[in-house]
């Protein structure tokens, strides 16, 4: 068995009702690495072009990367894989917890799902025995009463399982994987193809250990990671510690005042629109001690940014529920102009429970305030809602429209574009990249202007984790194309490992490559780690490319650029000329400028793509 790895993988073929297990080699692992490297490899060779994203012939894997459930700090994640029903392209998933790490511990790497069941059905891993079971007690059931019903079925107490709730079975387009509850693989529509494959849930239970070339080398990594925490003198202790304390909500009402979180649905400014007594309505000591019950955190992490809430009275009181995450306090508060702390909890909770990605189902509260504001939809059109811009009942009241799958909510389940498509109204107000509502930082705010490539032209477009800040919007030369591969490759690597991104805000100067080597028991250099990310993000790209999503195609909302400029605010007159960053991204990476159609040379230089080059040049 390798280093790092279970070393096996588990296919099931739901139309069959086939079961089988491959192996994953030490080709795949070294070339690919785990999480959605692994998963880009494989869609890309067992997937057809042009295949209906909520039809059989889409693959969904749910995939685990070397790190994972490994003991290293931050190591508790999984991807969610699939052709998006939302973009048309490539999609991978992010999400923490314990499932990830109870996946391998019951035997597997990885899980791929083909074809399509008549009827719901559930998979039950116990341990590395598998067997496929009928869901019909399941299917119906929210997202917390399924996970708490899979405990009574399998009679394991500790079991985990990554499941879909009413927004799956529904098939919204901005449907999540979920587990534990409340954590999501939340981007791209991923269980809205779960659920269209009548697949409730993958539960699984597991005692097996993966195995660590060098445990104390992981080890000596771990204190640096600790020691840099516990560090006053870190320049990233004050935020590692805020988030301890209240999560990524820490810094929300600073992004709100800075211009970093988007005001209106990326039409407003802060100064104007969302000033500083509404910013600072987020500040964590207001609400905090009243709510909080108790702090948790993913399997591995010693930084824990969750907390449980106990709402006791208002309109909407909540027993236990989740506190909500700064993607989700800022789509459902400066986004909508909304200051209602507990109308947006009880938004997340509806998310929760429903199974909805937070960033899109805020994002739609936003298009829907301002096409009402502008008089494009009406209370008519919203059955009898009032939705005014800040209104925190209406976005409730939308929120449960969804979660029945009634009314307007089954064109709002849809997201932006499906919305403004169902309604036939309203496309001059989205605010979308490639299709999809992109997360809650704004690429217009000096510092953060490579964020628009990212959520122009990374293969899952819109997303805030893919950027990083190697443009100044003036320079865009062959080193910055070049900073910014590198940077992406090292996201990739991140991801693909199983790790949690806020490893490096934690611990300053922390080297994956050190994490890594130290898994897998051999050496792992800066360079190898380049390599390898870049070849990941290649077939990941290459996976978009061939479903025709050529560069011509990445489109995005000009208010997303600063078009028209915002007029008052940290991102005052800025105007991001994201083609130029685009053309310097696709140079460096080797591919044509015009197309994004990687070169012969480049992909042959990677290694590991014969199947990316077999595709664009014949074999």
């Amino acid at each position: 068995m390798m280093n790092g790895y279970m070393g096996k993988l588990l296919f099931v073929d739901l139309t069959e009702g086939k079961l089988w297990e491959e192996e994953l080699t030490e080709e795949m692992a070294k070339d690919f690495v785990g999480g959605y490297g692994l998963g880009a490899k494989i869609l890309f060779e067992r997937m057809k072009p042009g295949v209906d994203p909520l039809g059989p012939d889409n693959i969904l894997g749910l995939v685990t990367g070397p790190a994972t459930g490994t003991g290293a700090f931050f190591g508790g994640r999984y991807m969610a894989v699939c052709k998006s029903p939302v973009t048309g392209g490539w999609n991978d998933a992010n999400s923490g917890g314990y499932f990830g790490p109870e996946l391998r511990k019951a035997g597997f790497d990885g899980v791929f799902f083909l074809g399509a069941s008549e009827k719901p059905v559930y998979l039950w891993i116990n341990d590395g025995e598998y067997e496929l079971r009928d869901a019909s007690e399941l299917w119906g059931l929210d997202v917390k009463e399924t996970w708490e019903k899979l405990k009574e079925l399998t009679g394991q107490e500790k079991v985990r399982a990554a499941v879909i709730g009413p927004a799956g079975e529904n098939l919204s387009l901005f449907a999540a994987v979920m587990n534990d509850g409340h954590r999501a693989a939340g981007r791209g529509g991923a269980g809205a193809v779960m659920g269209s494959k009548k697949l409730k849930a993958v539960a699984c239970y597991g005692t097996q250990k993966v195995e660590v070339g060098d445990r104390a080398a992981l080890n000596a990594v771990n204190k640096f990671i600790i020691d840099r925490m516990r560090d006053p003198e870190c320049p990233t202790h004050t935020t590692s510690r805020g988030f301890a304390a209240a999560g990524t909500n820490f810094g929300t009402t600073a992004s709100a005042m800075s211009g970093d979180s988007p005001v209106m649905n990326w039409a407003g400014n802060s100064p104007e629109h969302f000033p500083e007594e509404m910013a600072h309505a987020f500040d964590p000591e207001r609400f905090e001690d009243k709510y909080n019950t108790g702090a948790y955190g993913c399997a591995f992490c010693p930084l824990r940014c969750g907390a449980s809430y106990k709402i006791e009275d208002g309109r909407w009181p909540l027993e236990e529920t989740e506190r909500p995450e700064y993607e989700t306090m800022s789509a459902f508060g400066s986004n909508c102009l909304c200051t209602d702390i507990e109308a947006i909890c009880k938004c997340n909770e509806i998310c929760n429970r429903g199974g909805f990605d937070t960033i899109t189902a805020g994002s739609v509260m936003a298009w829907v305030m301002e096409c009402y504001e502008k008089g494009i939809l009406t209370k008519e059109d919203l059955d009898g809602i009032e939705a005014p811009w800040g209104d925190g009942a209406a976005m409730v009241a939308l929120m449960e429209k969804m979660m029945a799958d009634e009314g307007c909510g089954k064109k709002l389940k849809l997201g932006q574009v499906g919305a403004a498509d169902a309604f036939g109204k309203g496309h001059e107000c989205l605010a979308v990249a490639g299709g999809i509502e992109p997360g809650m930082h704004d690429a217009r705010l000096p510092g953060k202007f490579a964020l628009i490539r990212a959520f122009q032209y990374d293969p899952t477009p819109g997303r805030h984790v893919k950027g990083r800040g190697f443009y100044d919007n003036v320079n865009f030369d062959e080193e910055a194309g070049k900073a910014d591969v590198a940077g992406a490759a090292n996201t990739d690597m991140t991801n693909s490992a199983g790790l949690c991104s806020f490893i490096n805000l934690s611990a300053p100067g922390f080297s994956l490559p050190d994490m890594l080597g130290a898994i897998w028991g051999r050496p792992y250099t800066r360079e190898d780690l380049i390599k390898d990310g870049t070849r990941i993000f290649m077939v990941r790209h290459a996976f978009g490319l061939r479903e025709g999503r050529l560069r011509d195609k990445a489109y995005i909302s000009p208010r997303l650029k600063g078009e028209p400029a915002i007029t008052a605010g940290g991102n005052k007159d800025v105007v991001l000329n994201n083609e130029a960053m685009g053309d310097a991204f696709f140079k460096a990476l080797g591919c044509d400028v015009a197309t994004g159609i990687p070169s012969r040379e480049a992909l042959e230089a990677l290694g590991g793509l014969d199947a990316v080059i077999d595709c664009f040049y014949g074999k």
